[in-house]
């Protein structure tokens, strides 16, 4: 007969791989609600343009043109906890610049860059946490982990071996935009 211990431990083990696959599948469903946002406003400011050329004005309105944000014109109202700008990360493409990123997540991805460019391995977060000069504690690291997952999720990263991440295969450096 299994232990009491044994039973809880069992019990753990369960739990944490449930939050382990739910937090995948939450990092995934974000990035397509990323590249779905970016696509609708891409449909908001096409219509806006449509109907600017076909207004009853003879599009005169194409040149004054209000480039205001998509989403004031009819979408979902913005919240006042809505992301600020660079803070979240987009889906990687050919030609992106790494300034559409975040101090944070460029100086993970140029970290990485220079391994990559001396031909060194991956980095795990704690060293990368080290090599940041910050404390290699549970909180600092989970917070590298989170982001470079995020990356990794978004195709700007890659992770050979799990919780080890380098670039992404295409991803160049800051300098040649990407």
């Amino acid at each position: 007969m299994p232990s009491v211990v044994g039973l809880l431990e069992q019990h753990e083990l369960a739990a944490r791989c449930r939050v382990d696959g739910l937090r995948e599948e939450a990092d995934r469903i974000q990035a397509e609600l990323a590249v779905a946002e970016l696509e609708w406003q891409e449909w908001v400011i096409a219509r806006r343009r449509v109907d600017a050329v076909l207004a009853p004005d003879c599009g005169c309105t194409a040149d004054t043109e209000d480039v205001a944000d998509p989403r004031a014109a009819g979408g979902p109202p913005a919240s006042r906890d809505a992301a600020k700008p660079k803070s979240q990360v987009p889906v990687w493409r050919e030609g992106l610049a790494w300034a559409v990123l975040s101090v944070d997540y460029q100086r993970i991805l140029t970290a990485l860059a220079d391994r990559a460019r001396l031909h060194q391995g991956p980095l795990t977060c704690q060293e990368l946490a080290v090599l940041f000069g910050l404390d290699a504690v549970p909180v600092r690291v989970e917070a590298l982990r989170s982001k470079a997952k995020r990356l990794v999720a978004r195709g700007w990263l890659a992770e050979p071996a799990p919780g080890r991440f380098m670039l992404a295969q295409g991803v160049a450096g800051p300098g040649v935009g990407s």
